[in-house]
């Protein structure tokens, strides 16, 4: 370049040849002319680019066409990326750019270069600055290199995020960490490993042996392989240590020269396969030691499903006899309360009939009692006075628990009526102290208390939200477990030994408060004894008083014709007779197709008092039949059986065996409801 320097025409440079150049200028390129680094010096208004040979590569095909030309003509490509730096060395203040990004067009084309560089302000001898110096060094490669080397490690990174496991990369004999994926700190349960060693990282792996097996693996260059080993590491700060199983390999990282410069770490954390395997085998156990418990209940389980056979037998055969039971009843009780109520005979004929009255009662009672054991009987919803009720029961269910049983009744006695049939509900309060007294064998105290409660929304019943009375027995028994009570509903499940109980009970509970639109709910704890609630509507219903039916039925009664239906000549008889003392009029038939056979002959009663079973149609059929013909005409239907299939919900019943008074309120109320009237 010195050379060229003194051959070039200077004529046209602002600066003129070299000859007048002043001694700052000349001091400052001979300076340059013989450096091995990169350097220019721009002189003068235009900045006049001088430079060296180690210069040259950077113009490209601009040499030597940029001798002595202005610095913002041969570089007008990057002169607004360089022109502030430029200023501010002409103000005297010296810059420094690092790996700074300039698209430079040496070779015809534009190409991304980088360098870095200073500018340096040059005074001439009365110490003006009149020009720059700068120093640089081109970086392209470099960064280049760089770029490659931060896409090589993202790439890396990507793979080693996408391993089925956790990776690590530890360098020279200390092992410091060079990279973790996400699934080693997951693992780890810690952050911040790169630039720690393993030895800081995991203080608490102190003479578990992996550290020694990391040193011979670096000294020797053999892979360390580990199965299924169990460590306990402290994952998280002030948390007790967790105890891991991990499978995993140490493998030497060899450069080019064979020596060992690191360890890649790369394994799998086996703890859910361990414990999914340690509770299968622990489920195989528990399933081999239930086939074996199983096989010896299934005797016991066959003759619980023989039990229940016989007892659907017996529920057959009790539904049958008490439909029998309850014809024959029904003239029997009709005629002895008719024979009452008339005064006929002397004292002691009366006190006999009574008597027999009494007994024919007390068959009634049993009659219904075997049809709500074989569950056969119809539920009659009214409204039930619980406080009532539960009193008048005190006497019973102290007898029924026994006299080492303490048994305390606690009732609001503000408390509301209830929606419930209240015969089934005495069996079930029964089922519920018999229940309490087996759980109690040595004693205990037997609480039965009552209160109304509001229900909302998320209530422990399930229950949509209104007001209930809440029904709670509670004993001080043995209590059940979680197992006993999930299953304590169930039909035919038991707790009790072979012939000690059914297990109906809390199944038979449960489906009456279940009809009766309410809920049942247990809580039970071994040794705390059990809570069993039923939760029952409260009634917005009231009951006709006596007086204002007997004053329906004499109203009724000069005018009004009944036709009665049933098969049973003596059942006829005797509600015929209590009818017409009554004051109706009476039309009898002994089916339905003859009743139908005399409303087409013209007969037109105001009522009809059927049957419901009998030889050909039902009585239930036959008040579809009358629905369609004279659909104002008011239907009684009176059965002595819980078969209630075919009957409309919104037909009255009068259930076989009844009274006088009975019939007289079932007919006044009728005749009450009766639009026609």
């Amino acid at each position: 370049m010195g050379a060229l320097m003194h051959a070039h025409d200077w004529s046209t440079s602002p600066i003129g040849s070299p000859g007048i150049w002043p001694q700052a200028l000349r001091s400052a390129v001979s300076m340059m002319l013989p450096s091995k680094h990169v350097m220019f010096v721009a002189w003068g208004p235009e900045l006049a680019f001088l430079y060296n040979d180690a210069y040259r590569p950077v113009f490209g095909k601009k040499h030597p066409w940029a001798l002595g030309r202005p610095f913002r003509e041969i570089w007008s490509e990057v002169w607004n990326d360089v022109a502030p730096l430029v200023e501010t060395a002409l103000r005297g203040e010296a810059t420094w750019s690092e790996n700074l990004p300039l698209v430079l067009e040496r070779n015809g084309y534009p190409e991304e270069c980088w360098f870095t560089f200073s500018y340096s302000p040059v005074r001439d001898e009365s110490g003006k600055v009149a020009g720059i110096f700068c120093a640089a060094a081109e970086t392209t490669e470099r960064v280049l290199a760089e770029r490659r080397l931060m896409a090589e490690r993202e790439r890396q990174r990507r793979l080693f995020e996408q391993v089925p496991g956790f990776v690590g990369i530890l360098r020279g004999p200390d092992h410091v960490f060079e990279y973790v994926n996400d699934a080693y700190d997951r693992v780890a349960g810690k952050r911040g490993f790169v630039g720690q060693t393993v030895r800081a990282a995991f203080p608490d792996l102190e003479g578990s042996g992996l550290f020694e097996a990391l040193d011979r693996a670096f000294a020797t260059g053999v892979p360390y392989v580990a199965r299924d080993v169990p460590l306990s590491l402290q994952r998280t700060a002030g948390e007790k240590p967790d105890l891991l199983i991990l499978s995993f390999t140490f493998q030497p990282i060899v450069d080019e020269g064979g020596a060992v410069t690191g360890i890649f770490i790369q394994g799998q954390d086996v703890t859910q396969e361990h414990q999914a395997l340690a509770a299968l085998t622990h489920l195989n156990a528990t399933l081999e030691e239930q086939v074996a418990k199983r096989s010896h209940e299934l005797v016991s389980i066959q003759s619980a499903l023989r039990q229940s056979q016989k007892m659907e037998a017996m529920g057959e055969l009790v539904g049958g006899v008490a439909h029998d039971f309850n014809n024959l009843l029904t003239p029997i009780i009709g005629t002895f309360d008719m024979l009452l109520r008339r005064g006929l005979g002397n004292d002691r004929e009366r006190r006999l009939i009574g008597g027999a009255l009494q007994s024919a009662d007390r068959a009634k009672t049993v009659v219904q009692r075997l049809l709500a054991f074989a569950r056969r009987q119809p539920l009659q919803v009214v409204p039930v006075d619980l406080v009532a009720l539960i009193d008048g029961m005190a006497l019973l269910i102290g007898s029924t628990v026994g006299p080492n049983i303490d048994v305390r009744v606690e009732l609001d006695e503000a408390l509301p009526r209830a929606d419930a049939d209240a015969n089934q509900l005495e069996m079930a309060i029964l089922n519920l102290g018999v229940n309490a007294r087996d759980a109690m064998p040595n004693g205990g105290t037997l609480t039965i208390t009552a209160a109304c409660e509001t229900v909302g929304g998320g209530h422990r019943s399930g229950l949509p939200q209104g007001d209930y009375v809440r029904l709670s027995v509670a004993d001080t028994g043995t209590g059940m477990d979680e197992t006993t009570l999930a299953r304590a509903t169930e039909p035919f499940f038991s707790t009790k030994g072979i012939g000690q109980g059914t297990g109906l009970g809390l199944s038979m509970v449960h489906g009456l408060v279940a009809q009766l639109r309410g809920e049942l709910t247990i809580a039970s704890q071994p040794g705390h004894g059990t809570v069993a609630e039923l939760w029952l509507p409260v009634s917005f219903g009231s009951a006709v008083r006596d007086h204002a039916l007997r004053a329906a039925s004499v109203a009724a009664a000069s005018r009004s014709c009944v036709l009665l239906v049933d098969d049973e000549v003596l059942v006829r008889m005797s509600t015929a007779d209590m009818l017409e003392d009554l004051g109706y009029d009476v039309i009898e038939a002994d089916s339905a197709k003859q009743a139908l056979e005399l409303l087409d002959g013209g007969a037109a009663p105001d009522l009809i008092v059927t049957d419901h079973l009998m030889p050909g149609m039902s009585g239930a059929e036959l008040a579809l039949v009358m629905r369609v013909r004279k659909p104002g005409l008011p239907i009684l239907i009176v059965s002595g059986y819980a078969e209630v299939e075919g009957i409309a919900p919104d037909l009255p019943r009068l259930a076989k065996p009844f009274r006088y008074e009975e019939l007289s309120q079932s007919v006044a109320a009728l005749f009450g409801t009766n639009p026609s009237r």
